[in-house]
């Protein structure tokens, strides 16, 4: 197999960026997600909540790019406007990609109960999303912030993920039982896991299924996409060799949304066909019995000790030097289950 392409998102939600390569550090893609937008609550603005494109469609108007040593950010106004015109939407926000922290506030956020102190970017940048997304936004960076890695989605210490209960896991994470905390995986703002891998034939799979509308890997948001040899059989691969160097460790498989089915020259669900991509894939992709109403399609990964900063580049040679005999199973904890947010344990 070969790496036929590699995105970055350095601003969560909004559209990726395509590399030709990529630095990778245990925390994704460099640059990877080190951004997020939120939206403030209209009677507290201390009260945040994330913004992802499975619920904020029009996430996928805003194209990035890495410019020098700043991102630069552009409001693609679409044909049927989704919010009242404004004259900030049609400027270019430029965001440092490693902004002083010394004089923002800081403000605690929840992500799939992996809370993080994050840094408040500030004015200019609030006023440019709210703007552009009709609702109060603040841009926010996680700056030395750590967000812990939950369930049993990091590698074992001791071999291959095991499927244990959530609640076990937890408990093993916050006493700090297998090591010490600052040795611990963590998160950016990636959703569950630091990369998402995904397989040209698999897309092709799904494409099949849908001959009226093409489907892009995009929709899929992953960080890496190699050709694939066979459908799906990424459900399986548990470590990765790049040019015969193994390098990432796959854990648990993605369990997949709305976003799929979301337009992004609209800002909204796509019509038609195109807009069905989730329940196409809900006849025979349901396989993960930890969630067993979401399809499923990619899977995540962590990258192998003593392989931070190397440089991944399409066209690399990929092998599948690790192999389970069963899928795995979700185990990321979930509020409904009774569940709590967990900061990183310091100490």
């Amino acid at each position: 197999m070969k790496v036929t392409s590699i995105y970055v998102y350095p601003i969560k939600a909004l559209r990726p960026i395509r590399l030709d390569d990529a630095r990778l550090t245990p925390q994704g893609v460099q640059y990877d997600r080190r951004f997020m937008i939120c939206r403030a609550d209209d009677a507290d603005s201390s009260k945040l909540t994330k913004v992802q494109i499975d619920k904020v469609y029009q996430c996928g108007l805003f194209k990035q790019e890495i410019v020098g040593d700043s991102i630069h950010v552009l409001y693609l106004t679409p044909e049927d406007p989704v919010v009242p015109t404004h004259p900030m939407q049609n400027e270019v926000l430029k965001v440092p990609l490693s902004p002083d922290t010394s004089d923002l506030d800081t403000v605690d956020v929840d992500l799939h109960l992996s809370k993080v102190t994050a840094y408040r970017m500030g004015a200019r940048y609030d006023d440019w999303f709210t703007a552009c997304f009709g609702f109060k936004a603040v841009l926010i960076y996680i700056g030395d912030g750590r967000r812990p890695v939950l369930g049993t989605y990091a590698p074992q210490t001791d071999g291959p993920p095991q499927q244990r209960g959530w609640l076990s896991s937890i408990s093993g994470y916050v006493a700090g039982t297998s090591r010490p905390a600052k040795d611990k995986p963590w998160l950016a703002f990636s959703d569950l896991a630091p990369f998402l891998v995904a397989s040209e034939k698999s897309l092709a799979n799904v494409k099949a299924r849908m001959p009226s509308s093409d489907v892009a890997i995009t929709a899929f948001r992953p960080n890496i996409v190699v050709d694939g040899e066979s459908d799906f059989d990424e459900d399986f691969w548990v470590e990765l060799s790049a040019n015969d160097q193994p390098f990432l460790t796959l854990t648990k498989m993605c369990n997949r949304c709305p976003s799929l089915n979301v337009d992004y020259d609209t800002g909204k669900i796509a019509e038609g066909e195109r807009g069905t991509v989730l329940k196409k894939l809900m006849s025979d992709r349901r396989v993960d019995t930890g969630a067993k109403y979401n399809p499923v399609f990619g899977k995540y990964g962590f990258l192998n000790e003593g392989q931070e900063n190397m440089v991944l580049a399409v066209g690399d040679e990929i092998t599948v030097t690790k192999r389970a005999d069963e899928r795995p199973i979700f185990d990321w904890p979930l509020r409904a289950r009774g569940a709590q947010p967990q900061f990183y344990q310091t100490s």
